[in-house]
């Protein structure tokens, strides 16, 4: 059991709650460990499942008088459940939490969400902060998922993951009306990692036609597979890109998706698994800490930035042990223009400094250090 950032009993007494995250990434047992005393409904059970579709009101006779949480789990599952989730709210004083890996299903039936009585929080794969034994390559490899990081066979499970997420997500669900198609697509999609989305080039490489892609996508999003990076948007006058960039939730899932398997420290792709590494370490420190604060990132004709935060940090992303003079190009240019006051780099070198215009140059472990400490991003703005 990996210790987790996410301080749920803390939001708890505070909120009813939403708890959003992929399969896997261990929703349950941090429930089962932060609340030992809640009381757990699990939709997947078929018998509660479908007792509770032909009756929902059976939920507050099921409920003891005594429990204070109670917990009901693949919510996503029965989003009709939620108007007698709502009704119970208001007349008791007792707290929900609502664990989902999937928001489509709640999205496309027009689910009440609670009329804003349950804050969302969103639960990730495990952090550096997290791993006590962490290993850098085996993560760029398989992942953070935490039965998948700490396996003897990691292959071997992420091909079971992604056979469950495609058997209980996608088919059982029918959240696609052909399957064999959305197969195809995962594999060019997750080949498509960290780059700017371009559908034409989507539907040629997969055979999907070009009006499906973009529902592929939504799929792939709204079963938090998947995340966006919108571009940097500001009135500068080098034009920046207008596409959004693709990202998948896991670098683990997405070698496995593509058939990219044991990445070394001298493999090509291995510099795409990092930077989605650094960039899942970010979004995940932003959405624990609550925080308001917005990712994107700059693409011009001749130069890119990897990652900006807000109008307050811009972060260039790089594999490499070693400084070099073209690690700065397009960093100095955005910084020049944007009047974005902080630059930085952030790779697997051996020792802090700063340039003479004031760049830092970070050491990947010191960064991720005192990004969860709150000293990388601790005054940005907060919900």
């Amino acid at each position: 059991m990996y210790p987790r950032s996410l301080k749920l009993e803390a939001h708890l007494q505070k909120s009813n709650l939403f708890l959003f995250g992929p399969r896997g990434t261990g929703k349950s047992s941090l429930v089962r460990s932060r609340l030992p005393d809640a009381q757990i409904f699990d939709l997947l059970d078929d018998d509660l499942y479908e007792e509770l579709l032909l009756r929902p009101k059976a939920l507050s006779e099921k409920i003891k008088p005594e429990t204070r949480f109670v917990v009901i789990d693949e919510i996503q599952k029965l989003p009709k459940l939620l108007d007698e989730v709502h009704r119970l709210i208001e007349n008791s004083e007792k707290r929900f939490l609502l664990t989902g890996s999937s928001v489509r299903k709640l999205k496309r039936g027009g689910a009440n969400l609670l009329a804003g009585r349950a804050r969302e929080l969103h639960l990730f794969p495990l952090s550096h902060s997290e791993i006590t034994d962490f290993d850098l390559i085996r993560y760029l490899n398989y992942g953070g998922l935490p039965r998948i990081y700490q396996s003897e066979e990691p292959l071997q499970d992420l091909k079971a993951y992604v056979r469950t997420y495609l058997s209980e997500e996608i088919k059982a669900e029918a959240l696609v009306r052909n399957y064999e198609r959305f197969v195809r697509f995962l594999e060019v999609a997750a080949l498509g990692n960290g780059q700017e989305l371009n559908f034409a080039a989507l539907a040629s490489d997969s055979g999907v036609p070009a009006r499906t892609i973009e529902n592929h996508l939504e799929v792939l999003k709204d079963t938090l597979l998947a995340f966006t990076l919108e571009p940097y948007r500001s009135r500068m006058s080098r034009k920046g890109s207008s596409r959004s960039k693709l990202y998948w939730f896991d670098c683990g899932v997405a070698n496995f998706l593509c058939k990219r398997f044991h990445l070394s420290e001298a493999h090509s792709d291995i510099g795409i698994s990092f930077e989605q590494f650094i960039m899942t370490e970010v979004r995940s420190y932003l959405s624990y800490s609550r925080s308001l604060s917005e990712m994107s990132y700059w693409r011009s004709k001749s130069y890119e930035v990897d990652l900006i935060i807000d109008r307050e940090i811009a972060i260039e992303i790089k594999f490499s042990k070693q400084v070099k003079d073209d690690h700065f190009k397009g960093l100095r240019a955005f910084l020049k223009e944007s009047k974005v006051p902080r630059g930085m780099i952030v790779g697997r070198f051996s020792e802090a400094s700063k340039t003479e215009d004031g760049i830092e140059i970070l050491p990947y472990e010191l960064f991720l250090q005192r990004l969860w400490a709150g000293a990388i991003l601790g005054s940005l703005k907060k919900s």
